[in-house]
C-alpha cells in the first residue's frame, strides 16, 4: 500500500546531464475509490490471487497522515513555547496537571522532553563539575596557605559575591538560567582570585618584609592591592557590560544572564573584599614571620 499511495522509485532516466527518477504509483481514480482499492488483486507465494477486500476492510476515514515511531513505539509529539515564566516551573506544573487530570489508555504514557530535559541535564552536569572543581581548588589552597584560618578568609569572599549575583538575578526577573549558573561559577573564580591576592599579600608583608601583623599591616596590604583588584573588576565589567545591556536580545540567552550575574557579583564582592575582608583578616587572620636558618 505504500507503493500504491506514496509511490516507489523503480528506475532512472537521463537527459543530458540531468537525472530523473521513474516512480510507479496507483492511478489517482482508484486511490480515491475504496471499492476499487478493495478489488486490487494480491498474489501470495503459491501464486494464489485474492482481492484485497477478502483480507482487510477497506473504507474511507479521517486520521493521521504520518505516525511517528521511537524505538518501535508510536509517538505523538505535543509542543509549546513558554513565555512570561521560567521553564522549570512550567514543566513541573504541566507534569503535575497531566498526572492528575489526564487518563491514558493502557501502554500510553507522557514524557516531557525537549528544552526542559536538556536544561535539567545541563544543570546537573554544571553542578557536578563545579563541585569536583571546588573540592580540588580547596585542597590546593589548603596546601598553599597551610592555615585553616587564612583558607577560610579566602573562602569568606564567596558569600559577598553570591549576594550581588542573587540580587542581579532577582532584578532581571528572578529566573536562574543555564547562563546564570555559568555566571556564578565564573564569578566565584574571579572573587577567589581577588581574595587570594589580598591574603597572600598579607603573608608576604609579614613573612618577607618583617612587618608585625596589626592595623598598619592590614591597611598597607589593602591599599597596595586596591589598584590590582579594581582593575580586574573594571576590565571585566567593561567587557561584559554590552552583553548585559542586550541580555534580552535573541541569540544572547546564555551570555546575557551570565554577564548580569557576574556584574552584580563583582560590585558587592569588590567593595566588600576591600572593606570587610581586611577587617576579618585583622581579627581572625594568623600571619607569621618566616623562620631564618
Amino acid at each position: 500500500m505504500g507503493t500504491a499511495y506514496e509511490g516507489t522509485t523503480v528506475a532512472q532516466t537521463y537527459e543530458a546531464s540531468r537525472v530523473f527518477d521513474v516512480s510507479v504509483i496507483l492511478d489517482e481514480r482508484i486511490r480515491q475509490n475504496p471499492d476499487a482499492v478493495g478489488g486490487l488483486m494480491l498474489t501470495n507465494a503459491d501464486g494464489l490471487r485474492v482481492p484485497l477486500r477478502e483480507l482487510a476492510d477497506v473504507f474511507e476515514d479521517t486520521g493521521r497522515t504520518i505516525i511517528l515511531h521511537d524505538g518501535t513505539r508510536r509517538r505523538q509529539a505535543v509542543t509549546c513555547d513558554v513565555r512570561g515564566r521560567d521553564l522549570a516551573s512550567f514543566v513541573e506544573e504541566a507534569r503535575r496537571r497531566v498526572q492528575s487530570k489526564v487518563v491514558f489508555p493502557a501502554g500510553t504514557y507522557a514524557v516531557f522532553g525537549g528544552a526542559s530535559q536538556a536544561r535539567e541535564q545541563a544543570q546537573r552536569e554544571i553542578l557536578v563539575h563545579s563541585l569536583v572543581a571546588a573540592a580540588g581548588i580547596i585542597l590546593l589552597l589548603a596546601i598553599v596557605f597551610r592555615s585553616m584560618r587564612n583558607l577560610l578568609l579566602v573562602l569568606a569572599n564567596l558569600p559577598f559575591a553570591l549576594v550581588g549575583g542573587v540580587l542581579a538575578v532577582f532584578s532581571t526577573g528572578g529566573l536562574l538560567t543555564i547562563g546564570g549558573m555559568v555566571g556564578f561559577v565564573t564569578l566565584f573564580g574571579i572573587t577567589m582570585r581577588n581574595s587570594m591576592m589580598m591574603i597572600s599579600h598579607y603573608e608576604h608583608l609579614v613573612a618577607q618584609e618583617g612587618m608585625t601583623w596589626g592595623l598598619d599591616a592590614a591597611l598597607r596590604g589593602a591599599s597596595e592591592r586596591l589598584v590590582p583588584i579594581l582593575m580586574t573588576a573594571i576590565v571585566t565589567a567593561l567587557g561584559l557590560l554590552p552583553l548585559a545591556i542586550g541580555s534580552g536580545e535573541p541569540g544572547r540567552e546564555i551570555e546575557g544572564p551570565m554577564a548580569v550575574v557576574i556584574l552584580g557579583g563583582l560590585v558587592t564582592s569588590t567593595a566588600l573584599n576591600l572593606l570587610v575582608l581586611p577587617t576579618l583578616a585583622l581579627k581572625y587572620g594568623r600571619f607569621e614571620t618566616a623562620l631564618e636558618d
